[in-house]
């Protein structure tokens, strides 16, 4: 648009920019057509659709934010383009899916893999770094299963989905608190190993504190007397 056109106390221009007043019963004509023929697709799509999203999943339903705004605003612009995009979109997903399932290494490939977080109440810092999970990140999603220190935990996985899965140990062992360390008060209620230290970047435990030693799993020498007896 030339500078000239532009008025900055035009209104019709501000509300319902070049386009003719009668257009907005167009867009919303488009748009419920858009929208009809959105939730069927999404249906045809599967019901992991409207769960927890893969990463194809997640690439196809940007893809869909950005077809439905055309078609439904543009004057200039037809439906049936839409509708050819959502084909797309739809053959796109359903070839992935298809992929995955007749071969291993595809899905792997599109979808990612799982990682582990926590392997006999040690977190597993490398694959931490290479996931991006932090440790306050995974303490929190422990503490959302009712976990109060590290040697509860047998398993903890990040999915390829993106979801956590924890699995509580049979034995719980003594470990790392993982409540807040602002939150003095309920961190001193935990029974402690006043004979143990606990490192306080992987959890590993030892006997007395530790302070000039490495960690033998993760090289660190930060320690801490935080160690939890489990009850």
């Amino acid at each position: 648009m030339e500078k000239w056109k532009i008025n900055f106390i035009d209104w019709q221009r501000i509300w319902f920019g070049n386009a003719p007043v009668e257009f907005m019963l167009e867009v919303f004509c488009r748009t419920l057509i858009i929208y009809v023929i959105l939730l069927f697709v999404v249906k045809a799509m599967g019901k992991r659709m409207s769960g927890q999203l893969s990463i194809s999943e997640v690439a196809v339903m940007l893809s869909l934010g950005a077809i439905v705004s055309v078609p439904m605003q543009l004057p200039d612009r037809g439906l049936l383009q839409g509708v050819l995009a959502f084909f797309c979109a739809f053959c796109f997903l359903r070839g992935v899916n298809y992929l995955g399932e007749r071969s291993e290494e595809a899905e792997l490939l599109l979808q990612g893999r799982m990682c582990v977080l926590v392997k006999d109440g040690l977190m597993q810092v490398e694959e931490m770094h290479k996931s991006g999970i932090s440790q306050e990140q995974l303490f929190a999603q422990l503490r959302k299963k009712k976990i109060s220190n590290l040697g509860q935990v047998d398993r903890g996985y990040l999915e390829a989905c993106g979801l956590f899965s924890v699995f509580v140990s049979k034995n719980p062992r003594t470990g790392l608190s993982v409540y807040p360390r602002s939150d003095e008060e309920l961190r001193v209620s935990q029974r402690k190993a006043n004979d143990k230290a606990v490192c306080l970047v992987c959890g590993t435990i030892v006997v007395g504190l530790g302070a000039k030693q490495d960690c033998a799993n993760c090289h660190s020498h930060s320690w801490s007397k935080d160690v939890v007896i489990s009850e």
